[in-house]
């Protein structure tokens, strides 16, 4: 007759020492979700796989399920399109759907430059002098609008050329791009670590601007320019304001443990597809990408308004539309999950 109050106080003890998780997933909204990214393995997004990797996404209650594409524009095709919750992409993006009368809010930073890198092939344009030669050639992006594209375009701007000069061809995040231009069949790349390092040590690609480093992004744009983020409709974030908070939380502690990270815990963290045959060439990817990845997922306050510059340059419907830059952008899941989150 002793056992069983025993055993019913200690089921009871059990059930109280496991409520507080019951509780807390209990309180998300939406804790199974999908995030849509343009080129998962892109250091761009290195934040999104070390969360994923390293538990953070599940230790917050979430359920995620990340869908990949060939480039930021399909991924935030997907989410418009119903198949994704949120968009772990370009920040520019909620600019551009904004004037489209699409009300998206970044919430959590990964870059706070753009990393993306724009070269010439030194096979097909060995007598290359200045952007202005890329007119009538072929210019390779990892997908037709996405970010990729639209620092090309700025550049090629600055040198007076129209985006319709060139002939833009989507070749993707990983070895396909590499192929495309060892191959000869794009003239110029606009693309991302690892592909870059890639094909700066082996000779196939001359680069014209680079803007993995901080200072140069910020010459380049004028300013902080706000580059990888966790976005989602404004819709998403009103219904589900818990939810978006475990994102940001993860994001976060992913930004931070990139920081206190060294090459070698990099390298066991990430999927071995991400090392594109050659452990070396990501190690130096992601020595050159870290100084532009965040330190703490805030999006810097002047950014919002270099992105709209930018874009509103190489953009007449952008210049012409009166942009709700506040509206873009919050850091207020992001204060929370440092508050909470100090070391990461």
């Amino acid at each position: 007759m002793q056992r069983r109050p025993f055993l019913a106080g200690a089921l009871a003890a059990t059930a109280a020492v496991a409520l507080p998780t019951f509780v807390r997933a209990q309180t998300l909204e939406k804790p199974k979700l999908t995030i849509a990214v343009g080129g998962k393995n892109l250091l761009y997004y290195l934040p999104l796989t070390i969360a994923e990797t390293q538990g953070y996404f599940k230790s917050e209650g979430l359920d995620i399920t990340i869908a990949d594409f060939a480039g930021g524009s399909r991924a935030l095709q997907a989410m418009i399109g119903g198949s994704a919750d949120v968009v772990s992409g370009a920040f520019e993006h909620t600019i551009n759907m904004q004037v489209k009368g699409q009300r998206l809010r970044a919430f959590a930073l990964q870059g706070r430059a753009p990393q993306i890198v724009l070269g010439v092939n030194p096979k097909t344009m060995p007598g290359y002098k200045s952007p202005a030669d890329l007119k009538g050639k072929k210019l390779g992006v990892t997908a037709p609008g996405s970010s990729t594209q639209v620092l090309a375009n700025f550049v090629l701007g600055k040198a007076g050329l129209k985006p319709t000069d060139v002939s833009i061809i989507g070749v993707g995040a990983g070895s396909g791009a590499v192929a495309a231009m060892r191959a000869g069949q794009i003239d110029a790349i606009s693309n991302l670590d690892p592909v870059i390092t890639l094909l700066v040590r082996s000779g196939d690609l001359k680069i014209i601007s680079d803007t993995r480093v901080v200072a140069e992004a910020d010459k380049v744009f004028g300013g902080p320019m706000p580059a990888g983020c966790m976005y989602a409709p404004q819709t998403f974030i009103d219904k589900n304001p818990a939810t978006t908070q475990a994102i940001a939380n993860a994001i976060v502690r992913a930004d931070k443990w990139i920081q206190g990270a060294g090459a070698s815990e990099i390298i066991k963290a990430v999927p071995e597809s991400y090392l594109l045959g050659d452990r070396a060439v990501y190690v130096d990817a992601y020595l050159a990408a870290k100084g532009a990845l965040s330190p703490d997922g805030m999006i810097p306050e002047a950014g919002g308004e270099t992105a709209r510059r930018a874009l509103a340059s190489i953009d007449p419907e952008i210049a012409n539309a009166k942009i709700d830059v506040a509206a873009i952008y919050t850091n207020d899941f992001v204060k929370k999950a440092n508050a909470k989150y100090p070391k990461g």
